[in-house]
């Protein structure tokens, strides 16, 4: 009788999935979570700062349980982990190598940490590590149609976060002689064509937070300087002879050396851009798969999922800054209920979908797709949190946010306001980008 074993990386992909299942209703709602619940109500072809498709994926999984709302994030990641373990495979890593692999993907930070939360680079992260697995596919020999669910999986992947957008034009660059990348970046051209009209429409409201994130303003930006020190950091330092040695082993295979200058091109642009260290992760599983040694340590699992007690996280939001964004905000939530009477207008998205999340007040914010929804109605009194109160006849501060941990919404104020004049007027000056 001929039994089939399962394949090494499957077992590690569903202890992935059932931790990242198990952690994944612990501390709260990331800021971001709580901005795509509330974009998912306003659905269109695109929003200020992001496509259509997470804002979707959580109004189809917004069922009051941060749990479920996660389960697509924890389903992705699992998938990035088998999908490494296959990579080794195709790279001749025997069953071991293969579990290797396997695990130390699972235990990257980018994985660990973007896989715990509902994210544009959720999405980015598998589409770009089932992009790399189908071109390692093709350019090992395979079915050279393959370039087209490339196409699809790029689109697709657009749909949710225009980064994919960089991989296929780095593989269109490295292989200038295969029209197979051309296709592909077209067909995903085709299929993201709608979110690029709407940014067209609205004049291209992205590349101002593309900006601001090259300038410093986002949470996780790092100087252009420690660009490569916070790319190995939050890889995991541990990792770093791992995909270390799968990156030269590349570069020594003139088949697949492409992939080798595609990361490095890639490392240099996003350094150039002003990126985030983390917009290489989606290259790294194939890095690790191609070295197929991995040195696996705890650590990282302290520093990229939330299993410290929130007395202690301190030292962890310092490396991973996301952390603490999803920590306290009912305690925010009560504290702006205890101040405000009826109408609240925030300084940024996160604090307006905690509100609507867990409380009754109205609530309205000039950050990015909020700015384009709703209006406070006429010269209705509010109050003002984290915004200078320039545009009030009358303005009073009546207290500071304390979270339980140091991040973005400690010490942030809160303000009376009675406007100047009905808030349709100055509206304009509330709203922002980025």
């Amino acid at each position: 009788m001929i039994t089939r074993r399962w394949h090494p990386a499957v077992a590690t992909a569903l202890v992935t999935g059932l931790v990242l299942l198990a952690v994944s209703g612990r501390y709260g709602y990331h800021r971001d979570e709580l901005y795509f619940l509330a974009a998912g109500h306003h659905p269109a072809f695109g929003y200020p700062d992001q496509p259509p498709l997470v804002p979707l994926l959580a109004r189809l999984f917004d069922t009051g349980s941060l749990v479920v709302l996660r389960l697509p994030s924890d389903l992705m990641a699992a998938t990035v982990v088998l999908l490494a373990g296959l990579m080794a495979e195709r790279f001749g890593a025997r069953r071991s190598g293969q579990w290797f692999a396997s695990a130390a993907t699972a235990l990257c930070g980018p994985v660990l940490g973007i896989g715990h939360l509902l994210s544009t680079a959720t999405s980015e992260l598998l589409g770009w590590v089932l992009i790399t697995y189908l071109a390692l596919r093709v350019l090992q020999g395979g079915d050279r149609r393959l370039w087209l669910l490339v196409g699809l999986v790029g689109g697709l992947t657009f749909q949710a976060n225009t980064l994919v957008g960089f991989l296929l034009v780095a593989l269109a660059v490295v292989r200038p002689r295969d029209p197979g990348p051309r296709v592909a970046g077209a067909i995903a051209l085709v299929i993201g064509s709608p979110y690029l009209l709407w940014q067209a429409q609205h004049d291209w409201p992205q590349l101002k937070v593309a900006r601001d994130i090259a300038a410093g303003a986002s949470t996780s930006s790092v100087p252009r300087a420690l660009f490569l020190v916070f790319v190995v950091l939050q890889i995991g330092p541990w990792l770093l002879p791992v995909w270390w040695t799968g990156l030269r082993r590349l570069l020594r295979d003139q088949t697949l050396r492409c992939f080798a200058f595609a990361f490095l091109g890639l490392a240099v642009v996003f350094v150039l851009l002003g990126g985030k260290p983390y917009y290489l992760g989606g290259l790294v599983p194939l890095l690790l798969a191609a070295g197929a040694q991995p040195i696996v340590d705890a650590p990282v699992l302290i520093g990229a999922l939330p299993l410290l007690p929130v007395s202690d996280v301190g030292p962890v939001i310092a490396v991973n800054p996301d952390a603490g964004n999803t920590i306290g905000w009912p305690s925010f939530a009560d504290q702006v209920s205890r101040r405000a009477s009826n109408v609240v207008i925030t300084s940024n998205y996160g604090e307006a979908g905690a509100l609507q999340r867990y409380t009754a007040l109205h609530v309205y914010s000039g950050h990015n797709g909020y700015g384009l929804w709703e209006v406070p109605p006429g010269s209705t009194p509010a109050l003002l949190v984290g915004i200078c109160p320039t545009f009030c006849a009358t303005s009073r501060l009546v207290g500071k946010i304390r979270m339980p941990v140091d991040n973005d919404e400690n010490g942030v104020t809160l303000s009376t306001c009675a406007p100047l004049a009905p808030w349709a007027q100055p509206w304009p000056q509330v709203r922002h980008i980025g």
